[in-house]
Protein backbone atom coordinates (compact mmCIF):
# COMPACT_ATOMS: atom_id res chain seq x y z
CA UNK A 1 0.00 0.00 0.00
CA UNK A 2 1.39 3.34 -1.01
CA UNK A 3 1.18 5.66 1.96
CA UNK A 4 2.00 9.37 2.03
CA UNK A 5 2.25 10.24 5.72
CA UNK A 6 2.17 14.01 5.32
CA UNK A 7 -1.02 15.56 6.64
CA UNK A 8 -1.78 17.85 3.71
CA UNK A 9 -4.49 17.33 1.14
CA UNK A 10 -2.87 18.72 -1.97
CA UNK A 11 0.21 18.47 -4.11
CA UNK A 12 -0.27 14.84 -5.16
CA UNK A 13 0.45 13.59 -8.66
CA UNK A 14 -1.52 11.41 -11.03
CA UNK A 15 0.01 8.23 -12.43
CA UNK A 16 -3.03 6.04 -12.95
CA UNK A 17 -2.68 2.27 -12.71
CA UNK A 18 -6.12 0.72 -13.12
CA UNK A 19 -6.93 -2.21 -15.35
CA UNK A 20 -9.72 -2.18 -17.90
CA UNK A 21 -12.19 -3.91 -15.60
CA UNK A 22 -12.16 -0.98 -13.21
CA UNK A 23 -10.30 -2.88 -10.47
CA UNK A 24 -7.12 -1.48 -8.99
CA UNK A 25 -3.79 -2.90 -10.06
CA UNK A 26 -1.67 -1.75 -7.18
CA UNK A 27 -1.64 0.48 -4.10
CA UNK A 28 -4.87 -0.28 -2.28
CA UNK A 29 -5.40 -3.80 -3.60
CA UNK A 30 -5.34 -6.55 -0.99
CA UNK A 31 -7.44 -8.57 1.41
CA UNK A 32 -8.56 -8.09 4.99
CA UNK A 33 -6.67 -11.17 6.15
CA UNK A 34 -3.93 -10.57 8.67
CA UNK A 35 -5.32 -7.17 9.58
CA UNK A 36 -4.31 -6.13 13.10
CA UNK A 37 -6.69 -3.66 14.69
CA UNK A 38 -5.11 -0.81 16.60
CA UNK A 39 -6.04 -0.36 20.23
CA UNK A 40 -8.35 2.46 21.31
CA UNK A 41 -5.41 4.35 22.81
CA UNK A 42 -3.89 4.58 19.32
CA UNK A 43 -7.05 5.88 17.68
CA UNK A 44 -6.71 9.66 17.63
CA UNK A 45 -9.17 12.12 19.10
CA UNK A 46 -10.76 13.97 16.18
CA UNK A 47 -13.47 15.97 17.91
CA UNK A 48 -13.88 17.40 21.39
CA UNK A 49 -16.82 18.86 23.28
CA UNK A 50 -16.25 21.65 25.77
CA UNK A 51 -18.23 23.05 28.65
CA UNK A 52 -17.09 26.07 30.62
CA UNK A 53 -13.60 25.93 29.14
CA UNK A 54 -13.08 22.25 30.00
CA UNK A 55 -13.05 19.44 27.44
CA UNK A 56 -15.98 17.37 28.70
CA UNK A 57 -16.11 14.70 26.00
CA UNK A 58 -13.84 13.39 23.26
CA UNK A 59 -14.66 11.50 20.07
CA UNK A 60 -11.96 9.25 18.65
CA UNK A 61 -11.97 8.25 15.02
CA UNK A 62 -10.13 7.32 11.87
CA UNK A 63 -9.89 9.21 8.61
CA UNK A 64 -8.21 8.87 5.23
CA UNK A 65 -7.68 11.09 2.21
CA UNK A 66 -6.89 9.08 -0.92
CA UNK A 67 -6.37 9.85 -4.61
CA UNK A 68 -7.72 7.88 -7.56
CA UNK A 69 -4.45 5.94 -7.91
CA UNK A 70 -4.88 4.56 -4.40
CA UNK A 71 -2.18 6.73 -2.84
CA UNK A 72 -2.97 7.65 0.75
CA UNK A 73 -2.42 11.39 0.79
CA UNK A 74 -3.14 11.70 4.51
CA UNK A 75 -4.49 9.51 7.26
CA UNK A 76 -5.24 9.45 10.94
CA UNK A 77 -5.58 6.15 12.78
CA UNK A 78 -5.94 2.69 11.30
CA UNK A 79 -7.32 3.33 7.81
CA UNK A 80 -7.25 -0.42 7.05
CA UNK A 81 -9.96 -1.01 9.64
CA UNK A 82 -13.18 -2.39 8.09
CA UNK A 83 -16.25 -0.28 8.75
CA UNK A 84 -19.88 -0.37 7.71
CA UNK A 85 -20.26 2.65 5.42
CA UNK A 86 -24.04 2.68 5.84
CA UNK A 87 -25.69 5.55 3.94
CA UNK A 88 -22.41 7.33 3.20
CA UNK A 89 -22.04 5.31 -0.04
CA UNK A 90 -25.46 5.78 -1.61
CA UNK A 91 -23.75 7.36 -4.61
CA UNK A 92 -21.95 4.05 -5.24
CA UNK A 93 -25.17 2.08 -4.77
CA UNK A 94 -26.79 4.28 -7.45
CA UNK A 95 -24.24 3.32 -10.12
CA UNK A 96 -26.20 0.24 -11.35
CA UNK A 97 -29.30 2.43 -11.71
CA UNK A 98 -27.44 4.41 -14.37
CA UNK A 99 -25.34 1.62 -15.89
CA UNK A 100 -28.34 -0.68 -16.33
CA UNK A 101 -30.09 1.79 -18.62
CA UNK A 102 -32.97 2.27 -16.18
CA UNK A 103 -32.35 6.02 -16.02
CA UNK A 104 -32.99 6.38 -19.74
CA UNK A 105 -35.77 3.78 -19.87
CA UNK A 106 -37.84 5.54 -17.20
CA UNK A 107 -36.76 9.12 -17.90
CA UNK A 108 -35.26 9.45 -14.42
CA UNK A 109 -34.35 13.08 -13.81
CA UNK A 110 -31.30 14.53 -12.11
CA UNK A 111 -33.57 15.43 -9.18
CA UNK A 112 -34.60 11.79 -8.82
CA UNK A 113 -31.02 10.62 -9.22
CA UNK A 114 -30.04 12.99 -6.40
CA UNK A 115 -32.75 11.37 -4.27
CA UNK A 116 -31.20 7.97 -5.01
CA UNK A 117 -28.06 9.32 -3.30
CA UNK A 118 -29.98 10.95 -0.45
CA UNK A 119 -30.73 10.53 3.21
CA UNK A 120 -33.51 13.06 2.93
CA UNK A 121 -35.53 14.81 5.61
CA UNK A 122 -38.90 13.52 4.45
CA UNK A 123 -40.10 17.01 3.54
CA UNK A 124 -42.90 17.33 0.98
CA UNK A 125 -40.34 18.34 -1.62
CA UNK A 126 -38.72 14.93 -1.18
CA UNK A 127 -41.75 12.71 -0.75
CA UNK A 128 -43.68 14.20 -3.67
CA UNK A 129 -40.81 13.39 -6.04
CA UNK A 130 -40.41 9.85 -4.71
CA UNK A 131 -44.14 9.13 -5.02
CA UNK A 132 -44.25 10.40 -8.62
CA UNK A 133 -41.14 8.37 -9.49
CA UNK A 134 -42.67 5.18 -8.10
CA UNK A 135 -45.90 5.72 -10.03
CA UNK A 136 -43.99 6.21 -13.27
CA UNK A 137 -42.23 2.82 -12.94
CA UNK A 138 -45.46 1.02 -12.12
CA UNK A 139 -44.84 0.78 -8.38
CA UNK A 140 -46.20 2.45 -5.28
CA UNK A 141 -45.21 3.20 -1.69
CA UNK A 142 -46.22 -0.34 -0.67
CA UNK A 143 -43.45 -1.73 -2.89
CA UNK A 144 -40.77 0.08 -0.87
CA UNK A 145 -39.21 -2.36 1.60
CA UNK A 146 -37.37 0.31 3.59
CA UNK A 147 -39.90 0.62 6.41
CA UNK A 148 -41.29 3.81 7.91
CA UNK A 149 -40.23 6.43 10.40
CA UNK A 150 -41.26 9.97 11.20
CA UNK A 151 -39.71 12.55 8.89
CA UNK A 152 -36.35 13.81 10.13
CA UNK A 153 -37.59 17.33 9.46
CA UNK A 154 -39.32 18.48 12.64
CA UNK A 155 -41.74 20.82 10.89
CA UNK A 156 -42.91 18.04 8.59
CA UNK A 157 -43.16 15.53 11.46
CA UNK A 158 -45.18 17.96 13.58
CA UNK A 159 -47.46 18.61 10.61
CA UNK A 160 -48.22 14.90 10.27
CA UNK A 161 -48.93 14.60 13.99
CA UNK A 162 -51.24 17.64 13.99
CA UNK A 163 -53.11 16.15 11.03
CA UNK A 164 -53.46 12.83 12.86
CA UNK A 165 -51.49 11.07 10.14
CA UNK A 166 -48.70 8.55 10.41
CA UNK A 167 -45.58 8.45 8.25
CA UNK A 168 -45.41 6.32 5.13
CA UNK A 169 -42.55 4.58 3.39
CA UNK A 170 -41.91 7.65 1.23
CA UNK A 171 -40.97 9.54 4.42
CA UNK A 172 -38.15 7.08 5.07
CA UNK A 173 -34.87 8.89 4.49
CA UNK A 174 -33.79 6.06 2.16
CA UNK A 175 -36.92 6.02 -0.02
CA UNK A 176 -35.11 7.57 -2.98
CA UNK A 177 -32.39 4.92 -2.89
CA UNK A 178 -35.04 2.21 -2.75
CA UNK A 179 -36.99 3.77 -5.63
CA UNK A 180 -33.77 3.52 -7.61
CA UNK A 181 -33.37 -0.15 -6.72
CA UNK A 182 -36.97 -0.85 -7.74
CA UNK A 183 -36.35 0.98 -11.02
CA UNK A 184 -33.37 -1.26 -11.80
CA UNK A 185 -35.37 -4.39 -11.00
CA UNK A 186 -38.27 -3.21 -13.17
CA UNK A 187 -35.98 -2.41 -16.08
CA UNK A 188 -34.25 -5.80 -15.82
CA UNK A 189 -37.55 -7.69 -15.55
CA UNK A 190 -36.68 -8.97 -12.07
CA UNK A 191 -38.96 -9.58 -9.12
CA UNK A 192 -39.52 -6.42 -7.13
CA UNK A 193 -40.51 -8.29 -4.00
CA UNK A 194 -37.47 -9.08 -1.92
CA UNK A 195 -35.17 -6.68 -3.77
CA UNK A 196 -33.43 -5.92 -0.46
CA UNK A 197 -32.18 -9.49 0.02
CA UNK A 198 -28.46 -10.12 -0.33
CA UNK A 199 -29.01 -12.76 -3.03
CA UNK A 200 -31.34 -10.61 -5.16
CA UNK A 201 -29.79 -9.47 -8.48
CA UNK A 202 -30.23 -5.83 -7.45
CA UNK A 203 -28.00 -6.30 -4.41
CA UNK A 204 -25.54 -8.53 -6.24
CA UNK A 205 -25.01 -5.83 -8.87
CA UNK A 206 -24.34 -3.32 -6.11
CA UNK A 207 -21.89 -5.71 -4.47
CA UNK A 208 -20.00 -6.00 -7.75
CA UNK A 209 -19.81 -2.22 -8.05
CA UNK A 210 -18.54 -1.92 -4.48
CA UNK A 211 -15.82 -4.47 -5.18
CA UNK A 212 -14.71 -2.70 -8.33
CA UNK A 213 -14.79 0.82 -6.90
CA UNK A 214 -13.04 -0.12 -3.64
CA UNK A 215 -10.60 -2.58 -5.27
CA UNK A 216 -11.55 -5.23 -2.71
CA UNK A 217 -12.75 -8.80 -2.89
CA UNK A 218 -15.79 -8.54 -0.61
CA UNK A 219 -17.07 -12.09 -1.06
CA UNK A 220 -15.96 -13.06 2.45
CA UNK A 221 -16.27 -9.61 4.05
CA UNK A 222 -18.42 -9.33 7.17
CA UNK A 223 -21.91 -8.08 6.42
CA UNK A 224 -24.98 -6.99 8.30
CA UNK A 225 -28.36 -5.42 7.61
CA UNK A 226 -28.69 -1.66 7.26
CA UNK A 227 -31.43 0.36 8.93
CA UNK A 228 -33.46 0.36 5.70
CA UNK A 229 -33.13 -3.41 5.25
CA UNK A 230 -30.48 -3.74 2.55
CA UNK A 231 -27.13 -5.49 3.12
CA UNK A 232 -24.27 -3.43 4.50
CA UNK A 233 -20.72 -4.67 3.86
CA UNK A 234 -17.65 -4.07 6.05
CA UNK A 235 -15.03 -2.31 3.92
CA UNK A 236 -11.65 -0.87 4.99
CA UNK A 237 -11.92 2.88 5.48
CA UNK A 238 -9.07 3.61 3.08
CA UNK A 239 -10.85 1.63 0.37
CA UNK A 240 -14.00 3.69 0.89
CA UNK A 241 -11.91 6.81 0.40
CA UNK A 242 -10.49 5.26 -2.78
CA UNK A 243 -14.00 4.68 -4.13
CA UNK A 244 -14.82 8.33 -3.44
CA UNK A 245 -11.60 9.39 -5.19
CA UNK A 246 -12.62 7.37 -8.23
CA UNK A 247 -15.94 9.21 -8.17
CA UNK A 248 -13.96 12.45 -8.11
CA UNK A 249 -11.57 11.36 -10.88
CA UNK A 250 -13.13 8.61 -13.03
CA UNK A 251 -10.85 9.00 -16.05
CA UNK A 252 -9.29 5.55 -15.69
CA UNK A 253 -12.60 3.77 -15.18
CA UNK A 254 -14.22 1.92 -18.10
CA UNK A 255 -16.18 4.36 -20.28
CA UNK A 256 -19.61 3.17 -19.18
CA UNK A 257 -18.69 3.39 -15.49
CA UNK A 258 -17.06 6.80 -15.94
CA UNK A 259 -20.19 8.11 -17.67
CA UNK A 260 -22.40 6.76 -14.86
CA UNK A 261 -20.16 8.34 -12.23
CA UNK A 262 -20.20 11.69 -14.03
CA UNK A 263 -24.01 11.62 -14.24
CA UNK A 264 -24.40 10.77 -10.55
CA UNK A 265 -21.84 13.33 -9.46
CA UNK A 266 -23.61 16.04 -11.44
CA UNK A 267 -27.01 15.20 -9.94
CA UNK A 268 -25.56 14.93 -6.42
CA UNK A 269 -23.90 18.34 -6.67
CA UNK A 270 -26.71 20.11 -8.53
CA UNK A 271 -29.42 19.28 -5.98
CA UNK A 272 -27.92 19.44 -2.47
CA UNK A 273 -31.30 20.17 -0.89
CA UNK A 274 -32.71 16.89 -2.16
CA UNK A 275 -29.73 14.96 -0.73
CA UNK A 276 -30.53 16.16 2.79
CA UNK A 277 -32.91 19.00 3.38
CA UNK A 278 -33.60 21.82 5.76
CA UNK A 279 -30.71 22.37 8.18
CA UNK A 280 -28.81 19.18 7.35
CA UNK A 281 -25.02 19.05 7.29
CA UNK A 282 -24.89 17.54 3.81
CA UNK A 283 -27.05 20.23 2.26
CA UNK A 284 -25.47 23.18 4.02
CA UNK A 285 -21.91 22.04 3.36
CA UNK A 286 -22.49 21.31 -0.32
CA UNK A 287 -24.25 24.62 -0.86
CA UNK A 288 -21.31 26.43 0.74
CA UNK A 289 -18.68 24.41 -1.13
CA UNK A 290 -20.32 25.31 -4.46
CA UNK A 291 -19.47 22.03 -6.19
CA UNK A 292 -15.95 21.65 -4.78
CA UNK A 293 -17.08 19.01 -2.29
CA UNK A 294 -19.87 16.43 -2.41
CA UNK A 295 -20.53 15.02 1.04
CA UNK A 296 -22.71 12.26 2.42
CA UNK A 297 -23.25 11.24 6.00
CA UNK A 298 -24.04 7.71 7.14
CA UNK A 299 -25.29 6.24 10.39
CA UNK A 300 -22.93 5.48 13.27
CA UNK A 301 -20.52 8.33 12.62
CA UNK A 302 -19.47 7.58 9.04
CA UNK A 303 -19.05 10.27 6.40
CA UNK A 304 -17.58 10.32 2.89
CA UNK A 305 -16.69 13.14 0.53
CA UNK A 306 -15.78 13.54 -3.14
CA UNK A 307 -13.51 16.44 -4.12
CA UNK A 308 -13.81 16.70 -7.93
CA UNK A 309 -11.31 19.51 -8.52
CA UNK A 310 -8.62 17.83 -6.43
CA UNK A 311 -9.41 14.28 -7.55
CA UNK A 312 -9.55 13.14 -3.92
CA UNK A 313 -11.83 11.04 -1.76
CA UNK A 314 -12.27 11.31 2.00
CA UNK A 315 -13.72 8.81 4.47
CA UNK A 316 -14.24 9.31 8.22
CA UNK A 317 -15.46 6.97 10.93
CA UNK A 318 -16.13 8.17 14.47
CA UNK A 319 -15.35 5.27 16.78
CA UNK A 320 -18.29 5.73 19.16
CA UNK A 321 -20.75 6.26 16.30
CA UNK A 322 -21.59 9.86 17.22
CA UNK A 323 -23.22 11.61 14.29
CA UNK A 324 -22.54 14.99 15.93
CA UNK A 325 -18.81 14.38 15.54
CA UNK A 326 -18.74 13.09 11.96
CA UNK A 327 -19.70 16.40 10.37
CA UNK A 328 -17.25 18.34 12.53
CA UNK A 329 -14.42 16.01 11.51
CA UNK A 330 -15.34 16.19 7.83
CA UNK A 331 -15.56 19.98 7.91
CA UNK A 332 -12.09 20.14 9.46
CA UNK A 333 -10.69 17.95 6.67
CA UNK A 334 -12.36 20.05 3.98
CA UNK A 335 -10.81 23.11 5.60
CA UNK A 336 -7.42 21.37 5.62
CA UNK A 337 -7.83 20.60 1.91
CA UNK A 338 -8.64 24.28 1.33
CA UNK A 339 -12.00 23.35 -0.15
CA UNK A 340 -13.62 25.14 2.77
CA UNK A 341 -12.15 28.64 3.00
CA UNK A 342 -11.75 30.45 6.31
CA UNK A 343 -14.65 32.72 5.36
CA UNK A 344 -16.88 29.72 4.65
CA UNK A 345 -15.69 28.05 7.86
CA UNK A 346 -16.95 31.03 9.85
CA UNK A 347 -20.16 31.35 7.83
CA UNK A 348 -20.91 27.69 8.60
CA UNK A 349 -20.05 27.94 12.30
CA UNK A 350 -23.34 26.27 13.23
CA UNK A 351 -22.14 23.04 11.59
CA UNK A 352 -18.31 23.36 11.65
CA UNK A 353 -17.88 24.28 15.32
CA UNK A 354 -21.34 24.72 16.82
CA UNK A 355 -22.00 26.41 20.14
CA UNK A 356 -23.70 24.32 22.82
CA UNK A 357 -26.51 26.11 24.63
CA UNK A 358 -28.39 25.17 27.77
CA UNK A 359 -32.17 25.01 28.15
CA UNK A 360 -32.50 28.77 28.51
CA UNK A 361 -30.39 29.45 25.42
CA UNK A 362 -27.14 30.51 27.09
CA UNK A 363 -23.89 29.37 25.40
CA UNK A 364 -22.08 26.87 27.62
CA UNK A 365 -19.52 25.25 25.32
CA UNK A 366 -18.83 24.09 21.77
CA UNK A 367 -18.19 21.05 19.60
CA UNK A 368 -14.95 21.50 17.66
CA UNK A 369 -12.07 19.69 15.97
CA UNK A 370 -9.63 18.39 18.57
CA UNK A 371 -6.77 20.72 19.45
CA UNK A 372 -4.01 20.36 16.85
CA UNK A 373 -6.11 18.23 14.49
CA UNK A 374 -5.90 17.87 11.58
CA UNK A 375 -2.21 18.64 11.01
Amino acid sequence: MSDHHGHACCGHGHTHGHDASGSLAGPLAGSLEGHAELGAAETPVLVEVTRGGVVESRHRGIAAVVDADGHVVAHWGDFEKPVYARSAIKSLQAIPLVESGAVEAFGISDEELALACASHNGEERHTRLVAAWLERIGCGPADLECGTHLPYDEQTAHGLIRAGEGPGTVHNNCSGKHAGMLSTARHKGEATKGYIRFDHPVQQRILGVLEQMTARDLSAAPRGVDGCGIPTIAIPLGSLALAMARMADPRELPDRRAEAVARIRHAWGAHPYLVGGRGTFDTRMMEAAAGEALVKIGAEGVMCAVLPKLGLGIAVKIEDGATRAAGIAMAALLRQCKVLTEARWQELAEVTHPVITNRVGLPVGEIRPAAGWPE
